[in-house]
This record gives C-alpha cells, sequence and structure tokens, in this order.
C-alpha cells in the first residue's frame, strides 16, 4: 500500500517554529496559512 501522505507541502509556523502539512481542509486558502493552529493564531504577540 502506498502512502501518499509522505509528500505533501509543509509550511514552518512563525509563532512554535515547527513544521506542519497541508491538510484538506486548508485545500482552496493554502497560500494564505500562515499559522500551524489556532491556538499559535492567538498568540502570535
Amino acid at each position: 500500500m502506498a502512502h501518499k501522505k509522505l509528500h505533501l507541502p509543509q509550511k514552518i509556523c512563525p509563532v512554535c517554529n515547527k513544521p506542519f502539512a497541508w491538510r484538506k481542509k486548508w485545500q482552496r486558502d493554502w497560500d494564505n496559512v500562515i499559522y500551524c493552529s489556532e491556538r499559535c493564531k492567538r498568540n502570535k504577540n
């Protein structure tokens, strides 16, 4: 069985500096996604 999730695009969260991968819920808006989670989005300062 092939693992399709190995080659998903990734970004680095500017708040926690951890990599996060593409998710299906972000498929239409991936270019505008900056933070890995709502928690990082709230704590961006």
